[in-house]
């Protein structure tokens, strides 16, 4: 997949959580994301065994596919590749992007966080498909956001590599627009889809400035 298209699909990027869910859960969220277009899921669930989360993934999996749109593991290589999952987001305490890039097929996409423009373009030369990047604004949705970079922050990154950078942190239908506008392919979010009132709307709103 070359990064025009791998960027087409990554202008959503919905990240599951399973407290920000409420009364529904995870899969029935996830189905009505991908109804209205969600190209791509970020199964997270940190607090899950790795034989948990390759059970998550072998029951979204069929409607991912079905819907044409791409699933993402977090942190958890291990399970992404046992699972048949499009690939991998990692952090930086997670395995090197370089050893993962050389061990795994070339299809099978690799994703990183950082806010730095210079470990971006190292993380690019290592082998990163694409760049998670912020906090772009404040969040609660994780237990250590970061330093808030801004949407110039996030344009400092999108700058500095050629691959796909998706920005994220406290995105939500408003504030898309702006990220749009500093030339990222896209935005990975967590409440504004999974504690939406109407999810399928969210998505569709959240994916507008990117179309």
């Amino acid at each position: 997949m070359n990064y025009s298209e791998l960027g087409r699909r990554l202008r959503l990027v919905m990240i599951t959580s399973e407290d920000l869910a409420g009364p529904n859960d995870v899969v029935n969220v996830v189905q009505r994301a991908l109804s209205a277009g969600a190209p791509s899921i970020q199964l997270r669930a940190k607090e899950a065994t790795a034989r948990e989360l390759t059970a998550m993934v072998q029951v979204l999996l069929p409607s991912v596919r079905a819907a044409g749109s791409l699933l993402f593991v977090n942190d958890r290589l291990d399970v992404a590749l046992a699972a048949g999952a499009d690939g991998v987001h990692l952090g930086p305490d997670d395995l090197p992007v370089r050893d993962v890039r050389s061990t795994v097929a070339d299809d099978f996409i690799v994703g990183y966080s950082t806010d730095d423009p210079e470990e971006a373009a190292q993380a690019q030369a290592d082998g990163a498909d694409y760049l998670g990047s912020g906090t772009v604004y404040a969040t609660t949705n994780k237990s250590d956001p970061g330093e808030v970079i801004g949407v110039e922050g996030l344009r400092r990154v999108v700058e500095a590599v050629s691959i796909p950078v998706v920005g994220i942190g406290g995105i939500t239908p408003d504030r898309a627009e702006a990220v749009a506008e500093t030339g990222a392919s896209g935005i990975a979010v967590i409440g504004a889809v999974m504690s939406a009132a109407d999810p399928g709307d969210a998505v569709r709103r959240l994916m507008a400035p990117f179309a």
